[in-house]
């Protein structure tokens, strides 16, 4: 026989789960471009999905098309590009440089995590390093911020 705390504490964890899927449906869009066989470009994905963003992944064969059709400088290029908003995010930027460019609203083209720092989202394991978030425009770069793992350092 179930027992009515039982049966309260599974009707409030299912009402927790569909409110956690209504919040992830309601973030702000992204797509993102990948190589098929990209694991940690995967891993950036999830990172995305769990901060709320609503992701939608074409995958790429040439990858190196879309970041220059998308004005990435070589320099700066990762393993995967997106687009949101009008920006260009190249690399494992995280959700919250992410979400501040978008409240900021700076004249760039977008934000770069050169290379695949360790620590960085979709990057986990190993010891992590603090790397730095670029931002890009036309002859332009400078530092938008610095962070360890997901988080400002």
């Amino acid at each position: 026989m179930i027992r009515r705390r039982t049966l309260l504490a599974a009707g409030a964890a299912l009402l927790c789960t569909v409110a956690a899927r209504v919040a992830i449906a309601d973030g702000p869009a992204i797509q993102v471009h990948k190589d098929p066989s990209c694991g940690c470009c995967d891993g950036w994905v999830q990172h995305l999905r769990l901060a709320g963003f609503r992701v939608a992944v074409a995958e790429a064969r040439d990858i190196g098309a879309v970041k220059y059709r998308l004005g990435v400088p070589e320099e700066l290029t990762s393993c995967h590009t997106a687009t949101i908003g009008g920006y260009t995010i190249e690399g494992h930027v995280p959700a919250h440089a992410i979400r501040r460019l978008l409240a900021e609203r700076p004249a760039v083209i977008g934000l770069a995590v050169p290379g695949m720092p360790a620590g960085s989202p979709g990057m986990e394991g190993g010891t992590p390093e603090t790397y730095d978030v670029v931002a890009f425009g036309p002859g332009t770069r400078s530092t938008f911020g610095w962070y360890r793992e997901a988080q400002p350092a």
